[in-house]
């Protein structure tokens, strides 16, 4: 399997068809065709469904496309570090996990960074603590962000000197935006929105001194973006970290903090067997330094 062919598929994957993505690789249609083709029974699946409107992926090349994007992304990765001497930094720097606040120090290291290197740059992606882990361990992602409740025992390791607060979003009209302080009691009987992660389920069930799943949980969702949605249309109340939504003045949203105080540490993840690029090394150690913490993890 080729590393040409796989950008072929993605191309195609991509445009939707066969002939724009062949314009936009500029190859023959014929050729691309017989590419993909090949591809497919190389893999043994049949990877797109074509139509004479539109080529769409199948349910394989859903899944494909996803192993294929982190082959293309590894290798030109790696074609960038290359480009690189022992006096210029270049490369990528792949960062992945949780929403929060707390990325605001991440963020603050790869502006400095920056500053002194430019050749280096950033890919983030947004996602739960299994995606991310996933992705980390596949070698797509240097660093995954990871915020407790979460199992670390197989990473190394730095907690950073920051907590995220758990609290509950909703509408700025709603009653309980009214209280200082959300207690369990005040959310019986409320419709819940609430994290698709098991871990955060039990975390929540031990705050609410009962199974949270036996509440009114009207959605659950890994990443809060979609959530805020439903609590501006009052489908209920998220019960989720501070500091993601906008809750200033002209905001819709309200944010108040649980009661008893529930908190989450961050840690900043990577793996134990794979050494750090000379372009992650850079940026790691930058955030040491911002963070006032002793370098090399745990």
């Amino acid at each position: 399997m080729e590393l040409r062919v796989l950008r072929y598929f993605l191309a195609v994957a991509k445009e939707g068809s066969v002939s724009r993505a062949a314009v936009a690789l500029h190859v023959t249609q014929p050729t691309l065709s017989r590419q993909i083709m090949d591809l497919e029974n190389e893999l043994g699946v049949q990877l797109f469904h074509r139509s004479s409107r539109a080529t769409t992926l199948t349910e394989s090349g859903i899944y494909f496309r996803r192993r294929a994007e982190e082959i293309v992304a590894l290798a030109d990765s790696a074609q960038r570090e290359f480009r690189g001497t022992e006096d210029k930094l270049v490369g990528d720097i792949a960062i992945g996990g949780a929403e929060t606040p707390g990325f605001s120090l991440l963020a603050e290291a790869a502006r400095r960074v920056r500053q002194q290197h430019p050749g280096i740059h950033f890919r983030l992606f947004s996602g739960n603590a299994n995606d991310a882990a996933e992705r980390m361990e596949s070698g797509v992602l240097d660093f995954a962000l990871f915020i407790d409740p979460v199992d670390v025992h197989r990473y190394e390791t730095l907690t950073l000197p920051i907590k995220d607060t758990w609290g509950v979003l909703m509408r700025r009209d709603s009653p309980l935006a009214r209280h200082k302080r959300i207690t369990p009691s005040m959310l019986h009987g409320k419709p819940l929105l609430i994290s698709s992660q098991s871990q955060v389920e039990s975390l929540l069930s031990d705050w609410m001194g009962s199974d949270i799943t036996k509440q009114m949980i009207a959605a659950r969702g890994n990443l809060l973006y979609n959530l805020a949605l439903m609590v501006q249309q009052n489908l209920g109340y998220a019960i989720t970290l501070g500091g993601i939504a906008s809750t200033g003045p002209g905001s819709a949203f309200a944010f108040r903090p649980l009661s008893p105080k529930l908190e989450a540490s961050l840690h900043l993840a990577w793996l134990k067997s794979r050494p750090m690029s000379r372009a992650a090394a850079c940026w790691y150690n930058c955030l040491c330094d911002i963070t006032h913490s002793p370098r090399g993890g745990r």
